[in-house]
C-alpha cells in the first residue's frame, strides 16, 4: 500500500454515487484531497480524509494552463510528495501525471482492488451502475476490466 493516495474529485464523486466511497478507506486507510478537490466533491468529508494543500503555486498555475483546478492541485501536491499514489480519471489530467513520472490509478483501478481483495462480490454491476450514474468508461476498458476481474 502506499504512504500517501491523493484523490481527485472524480473518483470520490463516481464512488459515493454507488454507495461505495468507503473502498477508498478500506484499500488505502487514508486519502488526501486539496481544498479545491473537497470543494469540487461537495459532500462532507469523511474522519479519513485529510485536507492538504500544494506548496509550489508556479507549478499549480502552469497545471491550470491545461487542466482544471482540482486536477491540477491535486496533480502539483502529487509532485510534492513522491512515492504517493494518486487517483485520476480525466485522460487529460493522467497524460499529465504520467509526463510527471507519478503513480496513477482511478475509480476502475480502484473497483478492480476492491475486487481483489473480496470487498465487492463482483465488477460488473458497480461498473454498470457508474456508467448509470454518467460516469464515461470506453469499451474497451470496461471489457479490460472484467477480464482482469476475471483473472483475479
Amino acid at each position: 500500500m502506499p504512504e500517501l493516495v491523493i484523490a481527485d474529485a472524480s473518483c470520490l464523486i463516481a464512488l459515493s454515487n454507488i454507495g461505495e466511497v468507503g473502498l477508498m478507506r478500506e484499500i488505502f486507510g487514508r486519502v488526501v484531497l486539496t481544498p479545491t478537490v473537497a470543494d469540487e466533491f461537495g459532500l462532507e468529508l469523511s474522519d479519513w480524509m485529510d485536507i492538504r494543500s500544494p506548496e509550489d503555486q508556479v507549478k499549480f498555475n502552469n497545471l491550470l494552463q491545461l487542466l482544471d483546478r482540482g486536477e491540477a492541485s491535486a496533480i502539483a501536491l502529487a509532485i510534492e510528495l513522491p512515492g504517493s499514489l494518486l487517483i485520476l480519471d480525466d485522460a487529460k489530467a493522467r497524460k499529465c501525471a504520467e509526463a510527471e513520472g507519478l503513480r496513477i490509478t482511478g475509480t476502475i483501478g480502484i473497483l478492480l482492488g476492491a475486487y481483489k481483495r473480496g470487498l465487492i462480490s463482483a465488477i460488473e454491476p458497480a461498473i454498470v451502475q457508474l456508467r448509470a450514474k454518467g460516469f464515461r468508461i470506453s469499451n474497451a476498458l470496461y471489457d479490460t476490466a472484467i477480464q482482469l476481474a476475471r483473472g483475479r
